[in-house]
């Protein structure tokens, strides 16, 4: 049978969940849209959900509202977090964080072992 070729969205996509899986292993994260809110509101310390560390990337599921993503972004602009559209549904997204629920939004305070956020800011620009 002759390999299979994989589009560079789909290679991307499986690099990212291997990369999210050792986030989740080693590193601190947040799931869900309204702790990642407060996160990069508040910033360093200053809410229990933060663990004293501020944000440093906000993954967004592809299927994300607009208004939703919009205002993430917005947060994410002034807070100067780095933001990544990851391009499965909250269903994938969730499936790679190692979850058996959807998540449309997870925040990186602490990458752990895993280079998340040098390959992130490297596909963002």
């Amino acid at each position: 049978m002759a390999p299979t070729k994989k589009s560079k969205a789909a290679k991307s996509s499986e690099s990212i969940s291997a990369k999210l899986a050792l986030v989740v292993k080693s590193g601190k994260y947040t799931l869900g849209y309204k702790s990642a809110l407060k996160q990069m509101r508040n910033g360093k310390g200053a809410h229990h959900l933060s663990r004293g560390l501020e944000p440093k990337l906000v993954l967004i599921a592809g299927n994300c509202p607009p208004l939703r993503k919009s205002e993430l972004e917005y947060y994410a602009m002034l807070s100067k977090t780095t933001v990544h559209h990851f391009s499965g549904t909250n269903v994938a997204l969730g499936t790679a964080a190692g979850k058996l629920f959807r998540v449309g939004v997870m925040t990186v305070s602490d990458q752990g072992d895993s280079d998340l956020l040098n390959f992130a800011e490297g596909n963002a620009a």
